[in-house]
């Protein structure tokens, strides 16, 4: 059976660039995918509304999740934080069910590197990191799981 080895260099060549080809592809589709999955700024205001909130205002998305302040049920002015995704809101008051170790070690577990600077503010865990291709990124994660929501260029 013949492997790798026994190709000789300048065979191997174009298929190791068909193979880096494929991987770019398949990060692209990935990107593409979760910008068509994306809610709008009407979507969130709509899903904000139908969970109680009123006088709903500040829509704005940045680094990956959508925020904006609202009226809560009980009638006092928070902030929240959505997943753009998803729609999960999270309100700034909220509680993590994770710890600053918990969300390192999610981190490194993704492939993510020299992760630094982990706080949880506003109802998320927020942290910067390499992802797995070297690119310095701020990432948002959900506080009862971990799971990444949101991440941006650093």
């Amino acid at each position: 059976m013949r492997t790798f080895r026994d190709i000789p260099l300048s065979r191997d060549i174009p298929l190791r660039t068909t193979q880096a080809c494929l991987v770019l592809a398949l990060f692209a589709a990935a990107g593409a995918a979760y910008a068509q999955d994306a809610l709008t700024a009407a979507e969130v205001r709509a899903r904000l509304e139908a969970q109680g909130y009123t006088d709903v205002d500040d829509v704005e998305f940045d680094n990956g999740t959508w925020s904006a302040d609202a009226r809560s049920a009980d009638g006092n002015r928070i902030g929240v934080s959505i997943d753009a995704r998803t729609g999960t809101v999270y309100p700034d008051e909220q509680v993590a069910n994770l710890g600053e170790a918990d969300i390192e070690a999610k981190l490194v577990a993704a492939g993510y590197s020299n992760v630094h600077d982990v706080e949880f503010e506003d109802g998320l865990w927020k942290a910067e990191a390499d992802d797995p291709a070297g690119k310095d990124v701020e990432l948002r994660l959900d506080p009862a799981d971990g799971r990444i929501i949101g991440k941006d260029k650093d």
